[in-house]
Formats: structure tokens, sequence, C-alpha cells
């Protein structure tokens, strides 16, 4: 196509060359379009390259234009780069959804004579902050305190059930693992709108409600539909049902929306992201556009060719071809270790190869993975910078709980400490037989003082005795003993395990946090060495922020890389369990494939971060215990590195089985097989010529052809 003067007088001012598709994007302005980005291929230089182009060659004045992004940093970037790019224009209106919800509430409410209060960020009256309001709530049904983990699930849980737009006698379907998650959300919605004509309003509030002037204020609607002649919404996949809602209401009229999104980078369902809308925009949007902007500009040859099959295994997406022009580097790089530790000795020897650390980035799923990079980063004294650490696990009642007994090896006769973890004892004490002891004013020991006035049952006096004989040789130990013997003969674990199965806690979660303080516990001679060493790995993460523009390794999680860019990345940890999560695969055996998916999607954003050199680290054992590689490790290692095509052997005659599957068309995930080798198992993933089988302590990938063709593998009878 001919190049539009526009583009030529800003190809020669600014050095940007776009490529057809982005060209297309710039001048397709009337009507709906949604733009589908792959990564790395331009997308914000486009969508402030067709702002510019409305406002100078159309001569739509900035402030008839709305863009909306998906959070208040991207919200500032765009506003930057359209100031750099368009430096004598006016300023066009960028902001988040919220904010835009927000100048909605505050006028509609104005107009009902509401006063409202928010309970979310820095608030008036701090005991009516959102957070403290659920721990009360939660407190009052349950009688006992929260958890942090907890406290987030239902905060989730209520984003999730407002963002989707759900009716009230819907609430009770959403899944929450919390007790009492929807008497919580009942009574906490009941208790903001005490009375009519004050209101106490949370972030989701703005766009429920939001939504709700929309719907029953026309005048209100007309004025913002009024307000702006084009709309624009950046990282679309994101968006929930309310959000998608507002932004219908406003271009109902002219329908100049211009949607960029890339459903195979929609990694937030569990915050009410709804990446089926996109799937479904022609059906909103008859008359829409779609546009694919496949060419990538950030990665080798390589890992966009990698990343693109990969990506190809999901099926509820747009057809997409991401391909690049960039020049071949080296390929993906799977490598597999024997254990957790030797995964990050590697890590740590690679880092200290490297002339620079600012273009490297360690990638990871869970949070837990920051704690023991950063113990082993600062071990070997390489600078590190955490995007959006999470602080929580230090201050984690299992982390407390282990400090606590450590304290009260030091003064056994502080009854203050005894107090705080007793019932953490595996000795089933009482609170009056704590009193008891409590009132002894003697200088003896909490365990001497239990013994002698706690009227302790025969069973409690034996076990008190041991535990007492544990204290005593306590400091004989080192930290990492000491974690064991709170952990094993204090009974610590147990009661642990008696809680998750009581309280529905998080068994996995909390035995790993206990196994990452060992981990950090061998770095330390004694236990007051050992607390100050958390203190200070508290300290180095808190304080990375302030070396994010330095020569530092960049550490973060799969969904916070979204959006950053690096020469080389390292994909930590990623075994089964973790990516896919344990609910990913069992929500799959059960027909919804959909969780799957999203961790397919959440591999390739990590896989995607790179430019020229990608590793992807796994191993076989964690904390010591058994573990298997990621389905998507061996995804992308099948077209790494595929099986060399052997000529078949001729085979006199097949030794057949009767029983044995006859055809590919009979395997189904969640099948109870039997192999003639391994013996039992259950089929957890079925992918194209392969299928994963969890056999006893192991999974298998076998080639289903071959076991078919031999008769290697029958089905149980699942009557029995």
């Amino acid at each position: 196509m001919n190049l539009h003067p526009f583009l030529h007088r800003k190809q020669h001012e600014l050095g940007i060359a776009l490529n057809e598709v982005q060209q297309q994007a710039v001048l397709t302005t009337e009507g709906p379009l949604l733009l589908l980005a792959s990564p790395g291929s331009g997308k914000t230089t486009t969508i402030i390259m067709r702002i510019g182009y409305l406002i100078e060659e159309k001569g739509i004045r900035p402030e008839r234009i709305k863009a909306v992004t998906f959070s208040r940093a991207s919200a500032a970037d765009m506003k930057e780069r359209y100031q750099a790019f368009f430096p004598n224009l006016e300023a066009v209106d960028f902001s988040t959804i919220h904010s835009l919800a927000f100048q909605v509430v505050r006028e509609y409410l104005r107009k009902q004579c509401v006063t409202y209060e928010l309970i979310e960020g820095e608030v008036d009256r701090p005991q009516y902050h959102k957070r403290m309001l659920l721990r009360d709530l939660y407190s009052q049904l349950n009688e006992e305190s929260i958890t942090d983990d907890q406290l987030e699930e239902l905060s989730t849980y209520i984003s999730l059930v407002k963002n989707k737009l759900l009716p009230n006698e819907q609430w009770q379907e959403v899944e929450c693992d919390v007790t009492n998650a929807y008497e919580i959300l009942k009574q906490y919605e009941s208790f903001k709108q005490q009375t009519a004509s004050h209101l106490l309003v949370d972030y989701d509030d703005m766009l429920t409600i939001a939504h709700e002037a929309f719907e029953n204020d026309n005048d209100l609607l007309l004025k913002y539909q009024n307000q702006f002649d084009y709309i624009l919404t950046d990282e679309s996949q994101d968006t929930s049902r309310v959000q998608h809602a507002i932004i219908e209401k406003l271009v109902n009229n002219h329908q100049n929306l211009c949607v960029v999104a890339d459903d195979d980078q929609s990694i937030y369902t569990w915050r009410a992201a709804e990446p089926k809308y996109l799937l479904d925009f022609q059906k909103v949007y008859p008359n829409a556009q779609i546009l694919k902007m496949e060419q990538n500009y950030r990665s080798s040859q390589e890992i966009v060719q990698t990343a693109n099959r990969f990506i190809k295994q999901n099926k509820n997406r747009y057809d997409k071809n991401m391909f690049t022009e960039n020049s071949t580097h080296e390929q993906v790089q799977l490598k597999s270790f024997h254990s957790d530790r030797e995964q990050i000795e590697y890590v740590i020897e690679e880092l200290q190869k490297a002339k620079g650390y600012q273009n490297i980035a360690l990638l990871y799923r869970n949070n837990s993975s920051s704690i023991v990079l950063a113990d082993a980063l600062n071990e070997a004294g390489i600078p590190f910078y955490m995007k959006d650490s999470d602080h929580r696990f230090f201050n984690h009642w299992v982390v407390q709980d282990i400090l606590n007994f450590m304290r009260l090896a030091y003064d056994p006769t502080r009854m203050d400490i005894f107090e705080k973890v007793f019932s953490k004892f595996h000795g089933y004490l009482s609170k009056y037989q704590v009193e008891q002891a409590r009132r002894v004013s003697t200088n003896q020991s909490v365990f001497e003082k239990l013994i002698t006035y706690g009227q302790l049952k025969d069973f409690q006096l034996k076990k008190f005795k041991h535990y007492q004989s544990v204290y005593q040789k306590m400091h004989e130990y080192s930290p990492k003993e000491v974690i064991r013997q709170i952990r094993k003969e204090l009974g610590y674990e147990r009661v642990v395990k008696d809680m998750c199965k009581r309280l529905g806690f998080n068994e996995e979660g909390l035995m790993e946090t206990l196994n990452l303080l060992e981990v950090i516990a061998e770095k330390a001679d004694d236990m007051v060495s050992f607390a100050k060493r958390l203190q200070h790995l508290e300290t180095l993460m808190k304080e990375s922020k302030f070396n994010k523009h330095q020569d530092a390794v960049t550490l973060s999680t799969f969904h916070s890389a979204k959006g950053l860019e690096f020469p080389t990345v390292f994909m930590v940890d990623l075994i089964q369990g973790v990516i896919p999560a344990r609910s990913d695969i069992e929500a799959y055996k059960e027909g919804d494939k959909e969780p799957m998916e999203e961790a397919v999607r959440l591999f390739y954003v990590g896989m995607t971060r790179a430019e020229t050199r990608l590793e992807l680290l796994t191993y076989e054992k964690k904390f010591n215990a058994k573990v298997q590689p990621s389905k998507l490790y061996f995804d992308v290692n099948r077209i790494v590195n595929p099986s060399k095509q052997k000529p078949k052997p001729e085979v006199k005659k097949k030794q057949h089985n009767p029983n044995a599957i006859q055809s590919e068309e009979e395997v189904s995930v969640g099948l109870k097989v039997k192999h003639r080798v391994f013996g039992e198992g259950e089929i957890v993933d079925h992918m194209s010529d392969y299928i994963m089988v969890q056999f006893e302590g192991d999974m298998k990938e076998l080639a289903l052809k071959t076991c078919v063709e031999f008769g290697l593998i029958e089905i149980l009878d699942q009557s029995v």
C-alpha cells in the first residue's frame, strides 16, 4: 500500500516505519476495531500513532479522545510516549477504567444526594478499611483470626463476584475456600449500605456503581457519550465483564472503539478477566474489523518460532501466527537438574559469568520462589530488583510461630511467648490449664509450671515432659535442626496438618513455608543469627525496589513480567503443581480446560519476555521430595528437541493383548489404565501424539501410537 502522507511525515520526523498491519490500525479510525497484538509487536507505538493521526490529520480535538488502560503505570507510560511523539499537541486523557468510573460515580451519587466514603487505599477512618472490615467479619463468623492468604482469597472472591456482575442469588455458586465466604460477602455488602444517604465504596464498587449509573441515569450516560468521539482500550484481554459493559455503553452511539488486546496473553481470569469477550467481539460489534499484529520485533527467530508453536496447543483462541524478521541467535535451552538446590547453583554460576545484570530476568510462577532466589543472590553478592515483591512470607503466622518456639528456647520462663504458641504443641492444652500455670509466680520454666500446676492428664504429662527435654537440648542443634525438632518432636507439623483439614488451609503451601525456613536456616550459625537472617532478607527484598535502574538482576512472577522484555530470561521452578498449578490439573481432569489453557498462556507470557536467550529450568527433587517436571516444560521440549524418526523395524507378528486399548479415540484424561511395564496409573494429559500418565510415584510421557500398536496399555475396570 502507498504510504499515507501522515505516516511518511512521521517516518521522516521520528524515524518510525510501521509495517502494513500497523499502518491499517492507524488509519482505520471509524467504527469498532479489534487489534490483536502479539508480544513485541509494537502495539504502544501503533496506538500513539493512531491518536496522533486522529488529531493531526482528522482534526479531532484531543479532549474528544479517551484512552483507557489497565493500570496507572500503563497510563503514565502512554502519556509519556504521546508527549515524546507529539510534543506540540495538546494532552489526551489517558486513564484507568477505575479513574473513569470514579468520575461517573461522583456525579451520579451527588445527583442522588448520597455521600460516599472510600474504604480502599488511603482512608479517613482506618477501622472502615476494606481489609479491616473483612478481618472483623471473618473473626465474628468463624471465631478465629483470618490469615493473610485467606484474606487475599476472600478479597479475590468478592472482586470476582462484582466484576462478573453476578446477581445476589448467584454469589453462592462461586467457589471460595475461605470458610463462610458467602456469608461474609453478604454482611460486608450490608454493612457498606447501612444508610441510604451514605455509602462505603471499595474499588470494585466504583465499577458496579458506574455501570448502574449508566443503566439508570440516561442524562448522565448521554453526557459521557457526547464527551468522547473516539475511545481506545488497551490490554483488553485483562478487562472484566463490568468494565466491558461500561465501555459498550459509552460507545453505543458512534461505535468508534479501538480495542487493543492479545487473547494469548489473558492471564487474569481469577481476577474476573473475560478472554471469551474478545472471541465474541463480532457478536457484540457485528461491523467490527479485526486486525492481527503478528510481527514480533523483540525476540530471536528461535524464541518466536518456539513460542508460536507452543501457544497453538490452546483451542479457545484466534488463529494467529507470530513471526519475526529478527536474526537467529540460539535455540531455547531446556535444563533438568537433580534437585532445586542444583538449579539455584546453576543460575548463580550463569549470573556470575554475565558481564552485567540489568539485562537478565529470573521469572517464576509463585512468590515463594523469590525467597530462595533472594537468599542465594544475596549470598553470592549479586544485586537484584524485585518487581511487585510480596513480603507476606516474613509476617506469615507459620514464620512467627517458629520464631516464638525459638524465643522460648532462649528464655523458657517466658509465659507470654508460650501463650502465643501453646495450641501449636501437639498436647491438646486448654486455656484453663495454661491459666493455672500462668498464675504461679515462681521463676520456673513454663514446662515445669505446667507439669506441676497445670492439672495435666496422663498423656499430656508424658508429652510435656518430652517437650521439656527437647528444649533442654535445643541449643546444641543448628537452626535447621531446631526447625526439624519443632516440626517433628514438638508435634508442630502434625498440628498444622490437622488445622488444614479442619479449617481448609492449604497444606502444601504451609509445608513449603516450613521448608523455605529450613533453607534460610542453613546459612545461620544459631537461632539468633537465623532470626537476624530473616529480618535481613525482608529488608533486602523491600529495599530492592531502589535497584530498579541499577545494574541488578530482575526477579518477577510471570504475571508481573507482562509488558517487560530482557535479552536473557531464566524461567525457574517449572514443575507440576506449580505451573500448571495443582488446581489447574484437577480442573482439567474434571473436564474444565480453561484453567489449563490459562496456564499455557501464562507460560507463553514468560517465554515471550526473552529477546535472545531463553532457558527453561526444572528438576526432579524439591526439598528432598520427588517432584515432576512441568507438562509445559515437556511441551516445549517436544518442539525444540523433536524425536528423531527411526525406521520401523520389521515385526513378524504383533504381540496382541486382547484387553489393550485398540484405538487412540478410547483415550481420555482421567482414565485409569494399566501399562505392561509401569503398572497402574491415571492419564493426566492428552496432547496430540502423547499422553502423560501418573503412575505411583512417577509420571511418564508415552507415545500414544506405540502404546496402541503394541497393546501396552489397557483400561482398568473403574466400577471395581
